[in-house]
């Protein structure tokens, strides 16, 4: 299960699908696009909501490998479904909650999308999100995430925003795995930057845990480096099937 980035789309995982496709089936679905709008907003609706894409598939368990948001997801499910859950690859994301201040500017955020009925807002923050490599090398890159956020529906932006301030800390949850886990960072990550992604493995119980640095990539480093990221995924997988 591929759980992608907030306020993206499933298609960032288009590059990493295709360097995956002859090592597992994968399931890649639309976050923002299923976001449970009449629910309360939350990780573990969305989380839920994952497991009923499972269920619709026919796939009783999975290894779960989450940028960011996704990320989020993932332990929501491992700490609600635990029995769904074959590994696990935090890809640039923590599990700490956020701070009082970090959920007060989402409230901000999600308000003025509401209020404006658009997207525009995030337009500069989400080129924050590309490394600096990747915002210099390739600007196309740029062009295209800020074309998803600007596709992204404004209702489950705001859904969202309120459902990433509500969570909880799922540093417990790393703690207590008894399946392989992955956590993967970029090097010019500025919103979980490396430091932080260590703290996140050092958490994974001994024997259990992976920790990869990508070079020249940032917080969308399945988007910025598919070939690296492949590559510590497959190595999980082989570790999940063992």
């Amino acid at each position: 299960m591929l759980l992608h980035a907030y306020p993206l789309s499933a298609q960032m995982f288009a590059g990493l699908a295709a360097e995956l496709a002859q090592t597992a089936r994968m399931l890649v679905p639309e976050l923002l696009l299923g976001a449970p709008l009449h629910a309360e907003p939350s990780m573990d609706t969305l989380a839920d909501a994952v497991v009923a894409t499972m269920d619709a598939h026919q796939v009783p368990a999975a290894v779960l490998a989450g940028v960011s948001m996704g990320g989020y997801v993932a332990l929501a499910l491992r700490r609600r479904h635990p029995q769904r859950v074959l590994g696990v690859a935090l890809l640039d994301s923590r599990p700490e909650a956020d701070t009082a201040e970090a959920a007060a500017a989402r409230e901000q955020v999600a308000a003025r999308v509401v209020a404006e009925r658009s997207t525009s807002a995030l337009l500069e923050a989400v080129a924050g999100l590309l490394g600096e490599t990747s915002r210099t090398q390739h600007p196309e890159m740029l062009d295209q995430v800020r074309a998803w956020a600007l596709a992204a529906p404004y209702q489950a932006v705001a859904w969202c925003q309120r459902a990433m301030a509500a969570r909880v800390d799922s540093t417990d949850v790393l703690a207590a795995l008894d399946v392989p886990a992955l956590v993967l960072v970029g090097e010019q990550d500025t919103v979980t930057p490396p430091g932080v992604a260590l703290r996140a493995a050092a958490a994974v119980p001994a024997g259990l845990g992976s920790y990869v640095v990508v070079q020249g990539a940032g917080h969308l480093a399945a988007l910025e480096r598919p070939a690296e990221v492949a590559a510590a995924l497959r190595d999980l997988l082989a570790r999940c099937a063992g």
